[in-house]
C-alpha cells in the first residue's frame, strides 16, 4: 500500500464555485490538510460537463504529469466524461471517482444526451480503484443503473458545520426560504406553482443560489412569478457569501426544497442545524436526512401536493413547532466535517497499487 505522494485532487472550473458539490470538495480537501495529509489541487477546463476537445486533452496532460502510483480524486463533474482519457492511466494510476449525483439525471437535458451520458459515465466509472459517493441512494443507483461492483463503492457523507438556531420572523409574515441555484433540477417553478394560490396567506420566499448557472431558467423563473402575481413575495437574491447566507436562514421560519432529484442535499442538513421545519420532496436520500417528526415530504413535480404541504405548515403554529422541535432533535445527530474527511481518508489508505 502506498502511502507517500500527495492526494491529487482533480476539479473542473473554480473550486471556490458556490454549489454543494464544490463546497463538499473544499471542505474535504481543507480536512484532509488539517490531518496531516498532502493535498494538491489541479483545476480542470471549465467546459465540463460538456469538454471540449481541448478540455480533453488538458486532462491528459494533467494526468500524464502525476507520478505513478499517486492517489488522484477526479470530481463526477468531470470524471464522467473522461473515459477514454482515464483509462490510459488507470493501470499507474490509483483513480478514485467523487460522484456527488449521475450527470444523466440532471434535469432538462434530452433522453438521447442523458443517455450518452450514462454511457459515458459507466464507462469511466469502470476503470476508477474506488468509486465515493455521498449518500447510499447513489451508491444504489450506481450498482444497480451503471454496473459499479458494491465492493468498489464507498460513501462519505458531507458534514455539517454546527450553527445558532434560527430566530425567525415575528410570525406576522413568514419567512420561507429556499436555497439552491436556479436550475431545471431544484423544482422552483413547482414551488412558485405551489404558492400562487396561497396568496390570502402572510408569507414572503427567499430564493438564494446562482442565478447564472441556467440563465434561462431564471429567466423563465422570473416570468412566471409575475405571471402568477407573486413578484412582491418571491425575491430572487442570487448567489450570496457565507455572512449573508447566515443572514437568510437565521430569519427564516420554514425551509423550502422542492427539487426533483438530489445526491445527497447538504442545504437541508444546514437547515436542520438551524432548527428549521422542513418541506421538500421524498426522493433519493432526503427521506434518510429528513426525520418524519421534521419536515413534511411530498412527491417531486407535484404543485398540488407541495401546495397541501406548505398550507398545513403556514396554517398551524403548533405544526411548525412541533417540526421545528423534530429539527432541533435531529441537528444533535449531524456530523461534522472533520470525521467527513477521516472517513474519506480511511478510504484512500485502502486503495492498493496493482
Amino acid at each position: 500500500m502506498k502511502q507517500a505522494g500527495p492526494i491529487w485532487f482533480l476539479i473542473p472550473g473554480d473550486l471556490a464555485t458556490p454549489t454543494g458539490g464544490y463546497r463538499y470538495d473544499r471542505r474535504i480537501i481543507d480536512g484532509l490538510r488539517r490531518l496531516g495529509r498532502h493535498v494538491r489541487t489541479e483545476r480542470l477546463d471549465d467546459s465540463f460537463p460538456e469538454p471540449t476537445a481541448d478540455a480533453l486533452a488538458d486532462a491528459d496532460r494533467r494526468l500524464a504529469i502525476i507520478p505513478d502510483g499517486d492517489l488522484v480524486i477526479i470530481d463526477g463533474l468531470a470524471f464522467g466524461l473522461l473515459g477514454d482519457v482515464a483509462a490510459l492511466h488507470a493501470r499507474r494510476l490509483r483513480l478514485i471517482a467523487l460522484v456527488h449525483h449521475p450527470l444523466a439525471l440532471e434535469t432538462g437535458i434530452f433522453a438521447a444526451r442523458a443517455e450518452a451520458l450514462r454511457m459515458s459515465e459507466s464507462r469511466a466509472l469502470a476503470v476508477a480503484r474506488r468509486v465515493v459517493v455521498t449518500s447510499a441512494a447513489t451508491a444504489d443507483i450506481l450498482i444497480r443503473d451503471y454496473g459499479v461492483p458494491k465492493e468498489r463503492i464507498r460513501v462519505v457523507e458531507p458534514g455539517t458545520d454546527p450553527a445558532p438556531l434560527a430566530a425567525g420572523s415575528d410570525e406576522s409574515v413568514l419567512n420561507l426560504l429556499c436555497v439552491a441555484a436556479t436550475t431545471p433540477r431544484k423544482g422552483h417553478d413547482i414551488l412558485l406553482r405551489a404558492l400562487a394560490p396561497l396568496v390570502d396567506r402572510p408569507w414572503r420566499l427567499d430564493c438564494v443560489g446562482s442565478l447564472t448557472r441556467c440563465t434561462r431558467t431564471s429567466i423563465a423563473l422570473r416570468c412566471l412569478s409575475e405571471r402568477l402575481g407573486l413578484s412582491d413575495r418571491v425575491n430572487f437574491a442570487g448567489a450570496v457569501d457565507e455572512p449573508r447566507l447566515d443572514v437568510f436562514y437565521h430569519r427564516a421560519d420554514l425551509f423550502v426544497l422542492p427539487t426533483r432529484f438530489e445526491g445527497y442535499g447538504m442545504v437541508l442538513t444546514e437547515a436542520l442545524a438551524r432548527g428549521l421545519p422542513i418541506v421538500s420532496t421524498g426522493i433519493g436520500p432526503i427521506p434518510n436526512l429528513v426525520p418524519a417528526d421534521a419536515g413534511l415530504l411530498v412527491e417531486p413535480d407535484d404543485p398540488a401536493a407541495l401546495e397541501v404541504a406548505l398550507a398545513r405548515v403556514l396554517d398551524d403554529a403548533g405544526l411548525r413547532r412541533s417540526l421545528a422541535a423534530g429539527a432541533r432533535s435531529a441537528r444533535a445527530r449531524l456530523g461534522g466535517w472533520d470525521a467527513a474527511s477521516a472517513e474519506l481518508g480511511c478510504v484512500l489508505e485502502g486503495v492498493h497499487d496493482g
